[in-house]
């Protein structure tokens, strides 16, 4: 069976809309999604706002109701009938997210086990035939297939398969043929 892994933030959780929706509360801004086309939000934040935007990150119950990314629990569960499914997100990139990110996880996306969870920091470790990912320089040091999920600070990368919603996934994978084993 094929193995996939796929990215939490940005491509199963909807993390930009928390961030923004905190960052827009904390300092009276209106910054949209459509502001930040072909950049991140720390790219735009003031220098004086760029410990805020990270503290809202370290905030205990951040990661813990972050919205899902449109069809992606039916995407996936019918994707787990052909293929491995794992979750390989950067926890360790902020430490505190790993319980809120497991809890997360276990309430959405129940039919991937837990024992098919990465807590991570560095993704070159993941050995699969694909990665689902939003950040290029995961995929560029991945082995298999990567595909870049879209999100506004990478509309402007090129060089990957890209796919914009999670019925493009959906839609790649069911042009595959059924493999019968796992990268060695």
């Amino acid at each position: 069976m094929s193995r996939i892994c796929v990215d939490m933030d940005e491509v199963m959780a909807d993390t930009l809309a928390e961030h923004l929706r905190r960052y827009n509360q904390a300092f009276d801004e209106d910054v949209t999604v459509e502001d930040l086309a072909g950049k991140g939000l720390w790219e735009i934040a003031p220098l004086d706002r760029q410990q805020q935007l990270r503290a809202f990150l370290d905030a205990e119950d951040f990661f813990e109701d972050l919205p899902l990314m449109s069809d992606a629990q039916q995407v996936l569960k019918s994707l787990s009938a052909r293929f491995e499914i794992f979750i390989a997100t950067q926890a360790m990139v902020v430490p505190n997210s790993l319980g809120p990110k497991y809890r997360w996880l276990q309430r959405h996306f129940s039919f991937v086990p837990p024992t098919h969870y990465v807590f991570c920091g560095d993704k070159s470790i993941l050995r699969a035939d694909y990665l689902i990912d939003d950040q290029p320089r995961n995929l560029q040091r991945f082995k298999g297939q990567g595909l870049l999920y879209s999100a506004p600070h990478n509309l402007h990368v090129t060089g990957f398969v890209r796919v914009n919603n999670w019925l493009e996934i959906a839609e790649y994978f069911a042009k595959l043929p059924v493999a019968s084993s796992a990268p060695a």
